[in-house]
């Protein structure tokens, strides 16, 4: 496994595989089960796997979050190369902006919902980054996993408003025993909530238990609101009903269509995320 800090060398090592079909997995590090599974789909379905490692200092609207990121790269690496991925690009951020960069990417109506409410200036950051990754590594597919629902939407958005030649592939949550999804942020639980963290997939589980039984989604977000406040040591940021295609928020239930329910939570300081689609 190669493992690269500079845009030209990586660039220059992926230039001479020709012909090779190139799988990329856009990491912030703190890497789990959940990128290695990534990894190891994007080896079933490419010659080549690069991976970055990159904590992305434009995407973050807390410098608070920024800081407390975890940061692992030994541990990744080593993650990585056991998984059998063959290029590894972790740049510095002087590396990937020399010069903070002027440009605005604006994703319409996903900037003022969900994430794009509660983290303003977030999408721009990823929209930038992702695209600079694009370009330095020039990837035939990227795989993003389902966890993050609006970012995916956000890079698919991407991917065809800009013409990137790139296929998509999400791929599944992956999930600890407890039903809680696998995150890098996990490692910032301490021992006294971890035990309640699971809740926040609970509250997905009851939310289609409740969809199904013909509840509307007003009567279920009000359920979801009460279950979180009988659980104090959660701050329930969002919980959504939406379109899976749009994400746009639906106030009828179709069993014959796509929904996503779709969660943010702080949770002893560390915010979390999670969906289920069905």
């Amino acid at each position: 496994m190669l493992i690269f800090d500079n845009i030209i060398e990586t660039q220059n090592f992926l230039k001479s595989q020709h012909g090779k079909s190139i799988g990329f997995v856009p990491t912030m590090g703190a890497l789990h089960e959940g990128h290695r599974a990534l990894v190891k789909k994007s080896i079933a379905e490419n010659d080549l796997t690069a991976v970055s490692i990159f904590v992305n200092p434009t995407q973050f609207n807390n410098p608070d979050d920024l800081k407390k990121y975890p940061r692992t790269l030994e541990e990744d690496c080593k993650l990585l190369e056991e998984a059998g991925c063959d290029v590894v690009f972790a740049p510095s951020a002087e590396e990937m902006y020399p010069n903070l960069p002027q440009l605005k990417i604006d994703f319409g109506f996903l900037e003022n919902i969900m994430e794009g409410e509660f983290r303003p200036g977030h999408f721009n950051g990823v929209g930038i980054v992702v695209s600079k990754l694009f370009n330095i590594i020039k990837p035939n597919r990227a795989y993003f996993g389902q966890k993050d629902i609006q970012q995916v939407a956000v890079i698919n958005r991407l991917i065809n408003d800009l013409s990137f030649d790139i296929k998509l592939v999400v791929c599944e949550t992956i999930r600890e025993k407890d039903g809680l999804a696998m995150s890098s942020r996990n490692r910032r639980l301490t021992e006294d909530v971890r035990p309640s963290a699971p809740k926040i997939f609970q509250s997905l589980v009851i939310g289609k238990k409740l969809l199904l039984e013909g509840n509307s989604p007003f009567i279920v977000k009000n359920k979801i609101e009460d279950f979180y406040n009988s659980n104090p040591e959660f701050k329930l940021e969002y919980y959504e009903i939406a379109d899976f295609e749009t994400l746009e928020p639906i106030t009828e239930f179709d069993k014959k269509r796509k929904t996503a329910l779709i969660v943010a939570a702080h949770l002893g300081g560390v915010r979390l995320i999670d969906n289920k689609v069905f």
